[in-house]
């Protein structure tokens, strides 16, 4: 459909340690847990208030697979550059369809840099200094299990 964009941006910090997974092709995959909040105060009580989104992460870029284990732990802060994508797949207990939305890192318009600690590393998919180049066309089907994260 032309005129149409599938983009997402996130800044947030990690919840847990990056899982790192192989797929039924060999090639590695990375899963993320990402925390994002915003803060407010009640107009009524005058009390401070936060909303924590928690948002799901799949990395499927061999080379940023790569640097997410070895650089990414948990409480890391970081921004995400990806697409939205919601997954079906079929609970074996039950044998009913489930959904998973992630936020999906692959392909030439993907990335992730982390932020905090000084650090200004840009794990990217574009042609630029810092950057991993290489995409990866493996879709989430391909995950060696059927129940997401």
């Amino acid at each position: 459909m032309a005129g149409s964009l599938n983009k997402v941006l996130l800044i947030g910090r990690l919840g847990a340690d990056p899982e790192i997974k192989q797929m039924v092709n060999g090639k590695s995959v990375a899963r993320l847990s990402l925390a994002t909040s915003q803060s407010w105060k009640d107009k009524n009580s005058g009390e401070k208030k936060e909303k924590t989104e928690w948002h799901r992460i799949v990395v499927f870029n061999e080379g940023l697979v790569n640097v997410v284990k070895q650089y990414l732990k948990k409480g890391a802060q970081i921004y995400v550059e990806g697409q939205i994508s919601t997954r079906k797949w079929k609970d074996e207990q039950s044998g009913q369809d489930k959904y998973s939305t992630e936020i999906v890192i692959q392909g030439y318009n993907s990335s992730i840099t982390m932020l905090g600690s000084g650090s200004s590393n840009n794990l990217s998919n574009q042609d630029n200094s810092k950057s991993i180049e290489g995409t990866s066309q493996d879709s989430p089907s391909d995950l060696d299990d059927d129940i997401p994260f």
